[in-house]
């Protein structure tokens, strides 16, 4: 019996010692995972802050800032590019150039006009050729020419054939005819040059302008339209002047050529007008008392 109770008094101890040790292991486990089913309870973490996301997302305040504010034409030409302005002034000055060249040239054809009209009326009215260049020598039109007949009729005072004598006027009146036409289209060249190349140097303003977008692409890493709509306005702007200035020009072009072919018509009319009453009096021998009185005078001298 002594046995026996000495080996149950030593089995209980031990196997309460047995029990402790395997309790300890759950005990002694880490925060960690002790706090992973109490994590899985609390639910989906909290949503950022606006700050927080603003702080996160690309900054789009300093786009907005360097956006120009005024979209007008005059807004467009101060925002452009060093390149771009210079062509929109120069545009805009070759524009100022074509109207001036207009008003000019318009108020002297039509000085002109009025004034060959008038002149070739009075040389048809005239009775002969002294009434004619009595009245029409100081003209601001036909004066020339008449100045120039009466010239080779002086110098022709000898001449035996009628004919050689309105050969040689009317080769002078000719000669008069196209020195006067070469004068009244001069400056009209700009015109022509203005319509011309004004389409071209809009188009490298639009280039430029283009370009200046893609560089504004490249740097803002976006192809938003705030970024890329100061280029684009800028080259339609220099597009729009090249048109301004080039089709103004064409057209006032075509408009001189007309009115001066129409100007060298009545200069035609005028220079035939003269030759018919140098003919006219040839034929009368007006021309003869006129050479004998200039012989007279001739032989009185030697």
């Amino acid at each position: 019996m002594r046995g026996g109770i000495s080996f149950r008094s030593m089995l209980g101890p031990a196997l309460v010692l047995s029990l402790l040790l395997s309790a300890a292991p759950a005990v002694a486990q880490s925060p960690d995972a002790a706090e992973a089913p109490a994590a899985q309870h609390a639910g989906p973490p909290a949503s950022p802050t606006p700050a927080a996301a603003a702080a996160a997302s690309p900054d789009t305040s300093e786009i907005r800032l360097t956006l120009p504010h005024d979209l007008s034409p005059w807004g467009m030409f101060v925002s452009a590019d060093v390149v771009v302005k210079a062509v929109m002034i120069g545009l805009a000055f070759a524009s100022v150039l074509t109207w001036t060249v207009w008003l000019a040239k318009s108020l002297e054809l039509m000085v002109a006009r009025r004034a060959l009209r008038a002149a070739i009326a009075m040389l048809d009215a005239a009775r002969g050729w002294t009434d004619a260049a009595g009245r029409l020598v100081d003209h601001r039109e036909a004066g020339a020419m008449i100045r120039a007949a009466d010239e080779e009729l002086r110098l022709s005072a000898d001449a035996l054939l009628a004919e050689g004598v309105k050969e040689r006027v009317a080769s002078r009146l000719e000669r008069l005819e196209a020195a006067a036409g070469r004068r009244m289209i001069r400056g009209t060249g700009l015109l022509a040059t203005v319509g011309a190349t004004a389409p071209f140097v809009g188009l490298f303003g639009t280039v430029w302008g283009i370009m200046n977008s893609f560089i504004g692409i490249s740097k803002q890493h976006t192809t938003n339209l705030a970024v890329v709509a100061p280029g684009i306005a800028e080259a339609l702007l220099a597009t729009a002047l090249g048109l301004v200035a080039a089709i103004p020009a064409v057209v006032m072009y075509n408009l001189f050529s007309r009115w001066n072919a129409g100007y060298r018509a009545l200069q035609g009319d005028a220079a035939a007008a003269i030759l018919r009453l140098i003919s006219r009096d040839l034929d009368r021998g007006a021309f003869d008392s006129r050479a004998a009185e200039r012989r007279r005078v001739v032989n009185a001298a030697e």
